[in-house]
């Protein structure tokens, strides 16, 4: 099963490229700390090993924000963004945006399993944030 695997596999640039494209940045720089904001608020809101197991499926360097125990803190999806916002150093208009790019290339990035265990652990109001609206 290791070609399944490698399709999921996106590459550090290419994660980068895909949110500064889908969240309609202006630079590299602005989508790599759009990415590192979005991970770290994310491992704040996960319990337990899930920013780990997480962690495990992307590049390295982007996995970074996520290693360690889960924050458990089980925020709203608006003080998600809230965080976002102010980790990015933007508006929250702009960090909702943001942190819904990366959210979307991150399911690209990692398998379906891991992407279920995740949404799991998140309130409903979370769909959103992955694209889903009115799941």
């Amino acid at each position: 099963m290791p070609k399944a695997r490698e399709r999921n596999a996106l590459k550090r640039d290419e994660f980068v490229k895909r949110v500064q494209e889908m969240g309609e940045l202006g630079s590299r720089e602005e989508a790599e700390r759009a990415t590192k904001a979005t991970l770290e608020t994310l491992k704040q809101r996960l319990a337990g090993n899930e920013p780990d197991n997480l962690a495990a499926q992307l590049p390295e360097d982007l996995a970074n924000p996520l290693r360690g125990k889960g924050g458990r803190e089980g925020f709203a999806l608006a003080e998600f963004y809230r965080r976002v916002a102010e980790k990015e150093g933007v508006e929250e208009t702009q960090a909702i945006r943001h942190a819904r790019a990366v959210a979307l290339v991150l399911q690209e990035a990692v398998t379906t399993g891991e992407m279920d265990d995740v949404r799991h652990q998140l309130k409903d109001e979370y769909a959103e944030l992955f694209g889903r609206q009115g799941e």
